[in-house]
């Protein structure tokens, strides 16, 4: 295979690997760091013997990733407030072919579900993404891993319970959460709290992910009486040079909002029987870079 059919072939799988990759890590740099990694593994390995290269491209990944959250894991790094995932923007296009296939793969990276997925072991997270996302078979998974096929089922139906039991079952329809999300945002910005309170879910959460470098709640706001008199006191104190973007963030609608021209924050919501359940709020800088050039 020469270099030129090689780079072909990498690029033909770009988007699966950054799929892998970014769900088994939350976070996009750490994601591009990974598939760069898998490429020079792949331009200098010798593919004579390659039959499959999306099965190998993707074993290379997978295998990078989980060393990269062991290192995280082993370093016990302290993070400061409340942590979500890296917003991944997801424009699907024509990728998913139809409805059903679209609402598992925004299911599979929605920020409710990277936030469980953080307390799975580097193993059953690969397994997970493997099966629930991408719809690896088993013995695939296993043969990807080299374990055994009864340990990889072992490992895919304890991930599975765990996620069942923390994750929380919201709305899915992107046009229903668009529309909940720009009147949520019109009533925020004028410090509406009558507006706001008709929208959020008596027992709604508001996270807020800020690492310590930007203003934000220190803990989990609960309750629709107090995050809706925070809104309502800190949104409209926003600078006159405030605009708001709408883009597609982690499989749903969300708003980017700039200062200057410049990301500020992301919030998002999950939405539950037509109310907000749940608003995420990204402040931290580090994790809105990526967002400025779009």
């Amino acid at each position: 295979m020469s270099t030129d059919t090689a780079t072909d072939v990498f690029e033909e799988h770009r988007s699966l690997l950054m799929g892998v990759a970014y769900r088994m890590l939350g976070r996009v740099a750490d994601a591009e760091d990974v598939v760069q990694d898998a490429w020079l593994r792949w331009s200098g390995d010798d593919r004579t013997e390659v039959r499959e290269p999306a099965a190998y491209l993707v074993r290379i990944t997978t295998r990078l990733a989980i060393d990269r959250l062991r290192q995280v894991q082993s370093r016990g790094e302290a993070y400061v407030g409340p942590w979500l995932p890296e917003p991944c923007l997801t424009e699907f296009g024509d990728t998913a072919p139809d409805a059903a296939e679209r609402a598992v793969l925004a299911d599979s990276v929605s920020l409710a579900v990277l936030v469980v997925l953080e307390s799975l072991s580097p193993l059953e997270r690969a397994v997970f993404v493997l099966r629930e996302a991408f719809g690896y078979p088993y013995a695939e998974i296993a043969s990807l891993l080299d374990r055994g096929e009864a340990a990889v089922r072992q490992l895919a139906g304890r991930a599975r319970r765990h996620v069942e039991e923390r994750r929380q079952r919201y709305e899915v329809d992107p046009a229903r959460r668009r529309e909940v999300t720009e009147r949520f945002l019109a009533a925020a910005a004028e410090g509406d709290l009558d507006g706001l309170m008709s929208l959020l879910a008596p027992d709604v959460r508001l996270v807020g992910d800020s690492g310590g470098k930007a203003k934000a709640p220190a803990r989990i706001v609960n309750t629709a009486d107090k995050v809706g008199r925070f809104l309502a006191a800190v949104a409209p104190q926003a600078p006159a040079d405030t605009t708001y973007r709408s883009v597609e963030t982690n499989g749903g609608p969300a708003v980017l909002v700039l200062s200057g021209g410049k990301p500020d924050s992301l919030i998002q919501l999950d939405i539950a029987d037509g109310r907000v359940a749940t608003v995420y709020i990204v402040r931290n800088p580090d994790k809105l870079q990526h967002l400025a050039v779009r």
